[in-house]
């Protein structure tokens, strides 16, 4: 229970701090898409120290997807996962939703830094864009936190990947790679993002899946057992 505990707390401080510098300060004169990026990249690489030695710190189901797929996690611990996460983001969503109508913050993206596409990308190019990018996300951690590809330095790596895909995507979709970044923002911003949520699950799901076939392949498989939490 440590575990799932630490994913809801990881999950909801990735969304709250990293969605709400977008939310708070993206616009206008404020830190861009460049401060966005890095407050992603810095909240994970902080969050991947303090959470990784309970529960792998993977705060997104698409990473937990990739560990269930690799053999590094039990379907158990996967769903206790899941369900933490999709937690986590929704409580973090509404927090920030909150700010934005009785705490008066300015919410400068209109849409509580929902995901979206349309406006510089269409349908089939935000498919691409987020399984692409979330593969590279999940193909990192799964890399940096096997046994072969292990390094004191996960932390940074993943956090440095995931500031770099935010430099990509976030002008195309706002950036998901993450289903439980994604869910908790559409619910309370409504309209078109929660029209379109179903491609900001799907999509980093798919990328999930991607990284768990290469990576092994380019690693080999490590025989861990699946009733194991990470």
């Amino acid at each position: 229970m440590r575990a799932v505990w630490a994913e809801l707390v990881g999950t909801f401080c990735l969304v709250f701090f990293a969605v709400g510098a977008a939310v708070y300060g993206i616009e206008p004169e404020g830190i861009g898409f460049v401060g966005v990026a890095f407050a992603f990249g810095l909240v994970l690489f902080a969050l991947a120290y303090a959470l990784g030695p309970i529960s792998g710190c993977h705060v997104n189901p698409a990473v937990t997807l990739g560990a269930l797929l690799t053999g590094r996690i039990g379907a158990g611990a996967a769903i206790g996962y899941w369900i933490a996460q999709f937690a986590g983001g929704i409580g973090a969503a509404a927090l920030l939703k909150f700010m934005t109508t009785g705490g008066g913050a300015t919410d400068q993206t209109g849409a509580l830094g929902a995901n979206d596409y349309g406006a510089t990308v269409d349908m089939a190019g935000a498919f691409v864009i987020e399984a692409l990018l979330t593969f590279l996300l999940v193909f990192v951690v799964l890399a940096v936190t096997s046994k072969k590809g292990a390094t004191p330095a996960a932390g940074a790596a993943i956090g440095l990947v995931l500031a770099v895909i935010h430099l990509v995507g976030l002008p195309l979709t706002g950036t998901s790679v993450n289903p439980a970044r994604s869910l908790g923002p559409a619910l309370f911003a409504g309209g078109a993002p929660l029209e379109h949520l179903w491609l900001f699950i799907v999509a980093p799901l798919v990328g999930g899946l991607l990284a768990a076939l290469v990576q092994p392949a380019l690693y080999g498989r490590e025989h861990t057992p699946v009733d194991e939490a990470v």
